[in-house]
């Protein structure tokens, strides 16, 4: 990845013409198709040549690059036109008006060797900013926000991934209606842009914040981040309702299922018999206090949350997956009677399947280094895991795999799924 700022031209911002889009936009389609296809001879003027043998294969890779050109006629040609001169292949490309200005995204296939933002400075790109694309970019633009919204209605936890998949490397924090104070009412109904920050009313009360210092958001952007959290809260609370039945390795069996915060009083339930040290353990302060985070740690707007329920109906153990800005962090509790049977490691394994699934490259947890259950349930995961202690803190921070390592009959137990 690699970022090239270049001054802007000054002048006075003349207002969009949209009849000067269309013109450049049919000359850089015209620039598009002359170089995919060619404006071949006839064959009868060829003299019967053969034709001309095929350049050999290059190596290529897949990039999204975003550069700003002025909003003129000819302006995007001439960037079409200097791509096609080094055979960068240009896949799908977006455009984002900002005034005397456009912001221009592109998916390229890119030759191995290609100096990319030489290529787009030649064709009067500035601003610009490219990194590593892969084949799942390659979705179109108008599919990939059906996807994202179809996310968004399943299940209320998906707010934040898909704003961040929407608008790549970001970090987002949902800040409560109780800690935002004030400051939520500052932010007005259709929320606030302002260069690299998004600031969006929370449906829960609050505020969201999406910041991305490396590269501003354009007002298209910014419109979809907001279209997507008005689905949020027109839908309201939701969450998927299936559960699996977990067959322990000593015999009996409990439900794992999500959780949230209508759960909160059998969450409580569950602390008041766990014992002080099982607490501490988890909470790492002081045991009164830790009925005071569950309401946090239930919301799907933190994160995921699992629970393992008895056949009565009382949840035995919690397992958290916590979107901590850029960064993902696993948690558990088990009810002091319900330890040591393969629960924690169960919960947690489903935890990080689905920081997979989320695109998330590593998990950790925060624990003390005398808890055993946690530092062996960590390394039952399969992945590579890496420590750090500090006054008796451990952090244990696992990298991840496409498919985390399966569990084990004698680490886990057979799961049902109904």
């Amino acid at each position: 990845m690699f970022d090239v700022t270049n001054d802007r031209d000054g002048g006075r911002t003349p207002r969009w013409n949209p009849l000067a889009r269309a013109a450049r936009c049919g000359e850089a389609l015209h620039a598009w198709r002359t170089r995919r296809h060619g404006h071949a001879p006839p064959a009868h003027d060829t003299g019967g040549a053969p034709p001309s043998p095929e350049p050999a294969a290059v190596e290529s890779a897949l990039w999204r690059m975003r550069t700003t050109v002025r909003d003129e006629p000819g302006a995007l040609a001439a960037l079409c036109t200097a791509l096609a001169e080094r055979r960068v292949d240009i896949l799908s490309l977006q455009t984002h008006p900002l005034g005397a200005h456009t912001v221009d995204e592109f998916l390229l296939r890119v030759p191995a060797g290609t100096d990319l933002v030489a290529a787009v400075t030649a064709g009067g790109g500035t601003d610009t900013w490219a990194e590593r694309a892969d084949a799942h970019d390659l979705v179109d633009g108008p599919t990939r926000m059906l996807g994202l919204a179809a996310r968004t209605a399943t299940d209320a936890a998906e707010l934040p991934l898909v704003l961040r998949q929407l608008l790549g490397r970001c970090t987002i924090r949902s800040q409560p209606a109780a800690a935002a104070g004030a400051g939520a009412a500052a932010v007005p109904p259709e929320g606030v842009l302002e260069d690299t920050v998004i600031r969006l009313r929370d449906p829960e009360g609050g505020v969201l914040t999406v910041e991305r210092p490396y590269l501003p958001f354009t007002p298209t952007e910014f419109a979809r981040a907001r279209a997507l959290v008005e689905l949020d809260a027109r839908l309201g609370p939701r969450m998927p309702r299936g559960r699996d039945v977990l067959t322990l390795s000593e015999g009996g069996h409990v439900s794992v299922r999500r959780a949230d915060t209508a759960d909160l009083d059998a969450a409580r339930a569950m602390h008041e018999r766990c014992s002080a040290e099982t607490l501490r353990r988890r909470y790492h302060g002081p045991v009164g206090d830790a009925s005071r985070y569950l309401n946090h740690l239930l919301s799907p707007r933190f994160g995921r949350t699992l629970a393992a329920q008895t056949a009565s109906g009382e949840i035995v153990a919690l397992g958290h997956l916590l979107w901590d800005g850029d960064e993902t962090e696993v948690a558990l509790i088990v009810e002091d009677a319900w330890q040591r049977r393969g629960i924690g490691a169960e919960l947690l394994s489903r935890l990080v399947g689905m920081a997979v699934e989320a695109d998330c490259a590593h998990v950790y947890a925060v624990t003390q280094a005398s808890n055993t259950g946690m530092v062996a349930a960590m390394r039952g995961l399969g992945l590579p895991l890496d420590y750090q202690v500090e006054e008796g803190t451990l952090v244990i921070t696992a990298r991840l795999t496409p498919t985390p390592a399966a569990r084990t009959p004698e680490t886990g137990g057979r799961v049902a799924r109904h």
